[in-house]
């Protein structure tokens, strides 16, 4: 089995969204960027499979490329920062609106992820998302782990980035 195979079995089809995503985003000339699980899974050394897709695109284009999403069939759910969009399978897309996001695109890399071509935000501004996520307070405490588990994985991954991991989160971990 293939690691899209493997991500279509686990998502009921949701590589066929992941792609339309791309296919919009890339002919739209969207500055964007996968952030969170995926950008962790082109990160680290042992992917994990989620069903959320999270993005990050130029703020000022967000209803446009929504817009887009829409006419391809998707529907959309706003949140006060983020837009959910919901294709033909189990993928939640999650257009982050935070501006801490701003810059990532500009920084993001090519990567192959379970077979597709996407855009990613780079290491740092990974890691950096994921620290932010595990100090955000309104996250359910599950969450909060599994964000923890993500910055392990990372460090694991990329023993250089330890010092950018503050050492209240790297006691947390055990690293």
């Amino acid at each position: 089995m293939t690691d899209r195979q493997f991500f279509d079995w686990q998502t009921g089809g949701g590589g066929n969204d992941v792609l339309v995503m791309i296919g919009i985003l890339e002919s739209g000339a969207y500055p964007w960027c996968m952030i969170g699980g995926l950008a962790v899974n082109h990160w680290a050394t042992e992917p994990m499979v989620t069903q959320d897709v999270d993005i990050v695109l130029a703020l000022d284009r967000v209803e446009e490329a929504v817009e887009a999403f829409r006419k391809a069939g998707f529907s959309s759910k706003a949140f006060p920062h983020s837009v959910n969009l919901t294709g033909t399978s189990r993928v939640s897309i999650q257009i982050s609106t935070d501006e801490v996001y701003r810059e990532f695109p500009s920084r993001s890399v090519p990567a192959d992820i379970h077979g597709m071509l996407m855009r990613v935000a780079s290491l740092e501004d990974t890691l950096h998302g994921k620290l932010m996520a595990c100090a955000a307070p309104d996250r359910r405490a599950s969450e909060r782990q599994k964000d923890l588990a993500d910055v392990a994985r990372l460090m694991e991954s990329h023993p250089e980035i330890s010092a950018l991991v503050p050492d209240s989160i790297r006691e947390r971990i055990g690293l």
